[in-house]
């Protein structure tokens, strides 16, 4: 007796329905967090460019150069806080919709790095802002020529913050990362501890590459990227370790 192709055609199509639910609860969401934020675009804009704004010389000020900058530029910044802020209910919805496929020892080391992944990613984003932005632009303003007024571009300035924002929000990661290619046995602590001369060469040209030429903006951006590396070795052997512990127990049983 052949299978109906409806039957067989029916997960597939349940799986495409809930995914498509899934996406529209997370743009509602990201939706309703930008219509309670419109209100206060141009406030969010001032919080955003104050570290600039509090550097630049007497009688000169942020400028717009395009006719609807001063719209669209506040628009876009509270467009991206809303996805900031939405974050964790859009990380659940894919939790959500990936969740039933997971075995159960899957789902608890998921919820924690999942967890983890947000905050890190907002303790970046607000290490940009209260660390790295003061020491960048304190450089950049105070190296121009004397003749030379400094009127910066309000959407260039927001797009130069976001890809900051972005960089360090992703740099804060790197634990996560490393306890992933753990757990998934790509790597051992041992090789990643072993790799470490690399890594901290590798932190401080990324500082390089973000950061100011100083090498106190660089240190600033590389000594934290340094420490979560550590803390993602860390992290793995204690998940080894938790692992090694529950397959021990697993054999006793199994023997008994």
């Amino acid at each position: 007796m052949s299978e109906d192709p409806k039957d067989s055609a029916m997960p597939l199509v349940a799986h495409l329905t809930e995914l498509r639910d899934r996406l529209l609860r997370a743009v509602l969401a990201v939706l309703v967090v930008f219509l309670c934020l419109f209100p206060f675009a141009n406030d969010i804009y001032t919080f955003v460019s104050r570290p600039l704004r509090a550097l630049l010389p007497p009688g000169t000020s942020m400028i717009a150069t395009d006719v609807a900058s001063p719209f669209l530029t506040p628009f876009k910044l509270t467009l991206f806080t809303a996805l900031f802020l939405a974050i964790p209910y859009v990380l659940y919805q894919a939790w959500s919709f990936i969740a039933p496929g997971m075995y159960r020892h899957e789902k608890r080391l998921a919820i924690p790095l999942m967890a983890s992944s947000i905050i890190l990613f907002y303790c970046g984003a607000a290490f940009a802002y209260f660390v790295v932005f003061p020491l960048i632009f304190a450089f950049f303003t105070s190296v121009g020529p004397e003749d030379i007024a400094i009127m910066t571009d309000i959407n260039r300035y927001l797009d130069f913050v976001l890809k900051l924002f972005f960089a360090f929000g992703v740099a804060f990661e790197i634990p996560i990362a490393a306890v992933l290619l753990i757990w998934a046995g790509i790597t051992t602590p041992e090789n990643l501890a072993a790799k470490r001369p690399y890594i901290i060469v590798g932190c401080f040209v990324f500082g390089m590459l973000l950061t100011p030429p100083d090498i106190i903006s660089q240190s600033l951006l590389a000594l934290p990227m340094w420490l979560l590396f550590e803390a993602g070795i860390i992290a793995g052997r204690l998940l080894l370790r938790e692992r090694g512990g529950k397959d021990k127990n697993n054999d006793n049983d199994r023997d008994l």
